[in-house]
């Protein structure tokens, strides 16, 4: 073959290589963003997990690329758990001294917010026993020398009661038992006297008659930041990417939720389609009729972009290091990772 017929050759050949590597290049993000990254996701079956379901039902966690398989818990701390140990990617509960304890270990991080108790709108009550009520027991600052249900020591229950009492001066004894449904049973049968739930949950109880509404969180603990979005510590570390991607779709879920049910600046028609997939996860044992008014009832404000209230935070860590439930070294830092935080 002549030299010249060979150089044209060699040039097409790595002019076309050349193309060919950058049409491979150019593909690559597409094939990248095809691709899409299983995570569980912790939960309780309450309408304040309503952002994840939104996100999940809408499609926003799909639009970011996520595969989602719920796992429904009953409380609190075994969520932290479940994070920690990488049975589950994200959750949101409240701040509790597992997750404070775990946070502490280097396992887990919060990296935003959730339900918010805010001015204006209904939220937890204080809740009482027909027995304690029908013995004189109409507001908080007659609960003296009474029972106050929570899950376990350190939990969110046990930290409202814990604020109720000081606030009223007051002396209550705490019962564990475990789990929600554990604790509703035991109100409504007068084995313990007093509890704090979100309004969804106290509302019907209180309209059964077994359970009476004596007050409300609120006025106790104002901008009370009651339940927060928390991953391992090796996801808010390494995996960056998934992680915001998370906390975009789960914003996106929020702020459908809160313009439909809360602010109601969506219209009925969107309450209504709002309730309706609400309900896919929340009484689902009710038939629709019935479980409409609950998940109403639990439309409490859902932090937009996932913010955080961290006077909130600290006044929580503070209490929990308070009653020796936490170690006195764990800082705010060591619970949040504030790179991912709006405040």
């Amino acid at each position: 073959m002549p030299d010249n017929k060979r150089r044209t050759l060699l040039q097409f050949g790595l002019i076309s290589g050349l193309i060919g590597g950058l049409a491979a290049t150019s593909l690559a993000p597409q094939l990248a963003m095809a691709e899409e990254t299983p995570i569980n996701v912790g939960a309780l079956r309450f309408t304040s997990h309503a952002a994840s379901f939104v996100a999940f039902e809408r499609g926003y966690f799909a639009e970011e690329g996520l595969n989602v398989t719920f796992k429904f818990f009953q409380a609190a701390q075994p969520m932290a758990v479940a994070v920690a140990s990488g049975d589950v990617d994200y959750a949101v509960t409240a701040i509790s001294g597992g997750l404070i304890s775990l946070a502490e270990k280097g396992a887990a991080k919060v990296i935003g917010g959730a339900l918010l108790e805010e001015q204006g709108i209904d939220g937890q009550k204080i809740l009482v026993s027909d027995a304690a009520f029908k013995a004189g027991i109409t507001k908080p600052a007659m609960l003296d020398g009474k029972t106050w249900a929570t899950t376990q020591a350190g939990s969110s229950f046990h930290y409202m009661g814990a604020k109720i009492a000081a606030a009223e001066g007051v002396t209550l004894r705490f019962k564990p038992l475990q789990k929600v449904g554990a604790i509703i049973g035991a109100v409504k049968s007068g084995q313990v006297d007093s509890w704090s739930i979100v309004p969804h949950i106290a509302k019907p109880l209180d309209k059964g008659g077994a359970v009476h509404i004596i007050g409300n969180v609120a006025d106790y603990i104002p901008d009370y930041q009651v339940t927060v979005v928390f991953t391992s510590a090796d996801n808010a570390s390494n995996k960056r990417e998934p992680t915001e991607a998370f906390l975009r779709a789960f914003s996106k879920g929020a702020d459908d939720f809160n313009a439909a049910l809360v602010d109601k600046t969506a219209g009925d028609d969107a309450a209504e389609e709002m309730v309706k997939l609400i309900h896919k996860y929340v009484y689902t044992d009710r038939p629709y009729e019935k479980a409409a008014p609950s998940i109403r009832n639990g439309a409490m404000r859902i932090s937009p972009d996932a913010a955080i209230n961290t006077a909130s935070i600290q006044d929580q860590l503070d209490w929990f290091k308070a009653e020796k439930l936490v170690k006195q070294s764990i800082t705010f830092d060591t619970l949040v990772d504030s790179s991912y935080v709006k405040k």
